[in-house]
């Protein structure tokens, strides 16, 4: 009988046969045995022991990472102490190739200095061992104000290389410049390092900063894979040295280490083999060819004779403030640490502050969990050369519901002459006014300090003061 007829005649044929096929299709089935040679008799392929996962490529791990802004920056006699007789990995991240320095040896300048510079760093550390060498290609920017630094290396970038070198090279230590507006040499440079260093301490270990750098590449050894597979990494501390004309704010703020002490494995000096080191920088008149007549028997190459006074920025595994860079660091990672971030400060009423650099180092250092720096400099300071012009941004902060006019006034040394900054300054209620006072500085025999003293009033009150030192008679950076 045809099956037709079947479903015909008996209405629940039909029914029962579907529910007989789905029985059999969804039965629980066990995998058919292996035939020869280990492969399964019924066609099913086998179950494949998968290939171990790479861990960080150890042959860029480093004990100490250096961010500085220039070649010649790095702070060589303590590198000598750490490579040659405490056995520890360095590598060096450089800021800029040193595009806008003088050229000692040649007409280079440029582009090309910054080649030659560049070149120059890779001997120099290459003579202590140290081949991990890097640039951020920032463009050297001569200055004391930060921020144009920050301008002029795209900081967003500058920053980003940063957090992927450091998740890189897995360091325990950071060393860079301070970033605090210091009188002396001041380079913006060295305080733009100091910044991105710092920012990317904190960033490194943050699974959401930067992300494209830890995402897993979805087949590490085909091609076209746009994300890069690093980890997260957070160093254990952070220390800072300074190229200010005075020490004094630095003593008991971190270790020192002299340059006179003796490498017990080298049986030379760690000034003199700063030296050695530092003679491979021969563009540069104050370091390469000072370094160069120095082992020829000239004066002493004075840089290198000073100790290396550090700052300890923070240490998230304990320790004295004063101990040892590597006190406290035990093999493996230590757990992320966030900082407090920025959170505005409130205010009330009308107040004045110096902007600019000053302001913002006041925002960095409470927003990184560094409020201690705020302390190193009791009163704010910059240098100048005789008669040079000084620039101070200053802001007027009026936190009421109502319009003010607030005069400034300021009371200068003799000699000084100004151009711009008293007045009287209309400010719209919960509004920031920035004011640029302009002057000439004196000239002096030698070296001195002098003070600048603004006074803010509004409706016949005094609303507030600020107090700049200036070092006058410097030789360094254009302020």
């Amino acid at each position: 009988m045809r099956l037709f007829d079947k479903f015909r005649r008996n209405p629940w044929t039909a029914p029962l046969l579907i529910a007989g096929v789905m029985a059999t299709l969804l039965a629980p089935r066990s995998l058919p045995a292996a035939g020869a040679g280990g492969a399964p008799s019924g066609g099913y392929p086998q179950i494949q022991n998968a290939p171990a996962n790479p861990p960080p490529d150890q042959r860029f791990k480093a004990d100490i990472l250096v961010i500085v802004a220039h070649p010649d920056d790095e702070p060589a006699p303590y590198l000598a102490r750490a490579i040659y007789d405490q056995h520890k990995r360095v590598a060096v991240i450089f800021g800029t190739p040193g595009n806008g320095g003088g050229d000692a040896e040649g007409n280079a300048q440029a582009a090309a200095l910054g080649a030659i510079r560049a070149t120059e760093a890779r001997e120099a550390m290459a003579t202590f061992g140290v081949l991990h060498v890097w640039f951020l290609c920032g463009t050297d920017t001569p200055g004391q104000n930060v921020l144009q630094s920050l301008e002029t290396w795209d900081h967003g970038r500058a920053l980003g290389e940063t957090v992927r070198l450091i998740r890189l090279t897995r360091p325990e230590v950071i060393l860079t410049w301070l970033p605090v507006y210091v009188a002396g040499e001041n380079h913006d440079d060295h305080q733009a390092a100091g910044v991105i260093a710092t920012e990317a301490f904190d960033l490194a270990g943050d699974a959401t900063a930067f992300p494209e750098q830890i995402s897993h590449p979805r087949n590490r050894n085909g091609i076209m894979n746009l994300t890069e597979g690093l980890l997260p990494w957070q160093p254990k501390k952070i220390y800072y040295f300074s190229d200010a004309l005075h020490t004094d704010f630095l003593e008991g703020q971190g270790p020192v280490y002299s340059s006179a002490d003796v490498s017990p494995s080298q049986h030379k000096s760690y000034y003199q083999l700063a030296v050695e080191q530092a003679a491979h920088h021969l563009t540069q008149g104050d370091s390469g060819q000072a370094a160069q007549q120095a082992l020829s028997g000239g004066p002493e190459y004075i840089y290198a004779k000073e100790p290396v006074q550090l700052v300890l920025g923070k240490s998230l595994v304990g320790g004295t403030k004063t101990g040892d860079v590597l006190e406290g660091i035990q093999p493996g990672e230590v757990p992320f640490a966030p900082v407090q971030g920025y959170r505005p400060e409130p205010r009330q009423g009308i107040s004045v502050e110096l902007g600019g650099p000053w302001a913002y180092y006041k925002l960095l250092w409470k927003a990184h969990n560094l409020e201690h720096l705020r302390d190193l400099i009791k009163t704010p300071e910059v240098a100048v050369g005789n008669g040079e012009p000084v620039s101070v941004p200053i802001l007027i902060h009026n936190d009421t519901d109502q319009a003010v006019e607030v005069t400034i006034t300021c009371a200068l040394p003799a000699g000084w002459k100004e151009h711009s900054g008293a007045g009287r300054y209309p400010v719209r209620p919960h509004e920031t006014y920035p004011v640029e006072a302009s002057y000439n500085a004196s000239s002096t025999d030698k070296p001195e300090w002098q003070a600048l003293t603004w006074r803010a009033e509004s409706k016949g009150q005094v609303v507030g003061t600020i107090t700049l030192r200036v070092m006058t008679d410097s030789p360094g950076l254009p302020q």
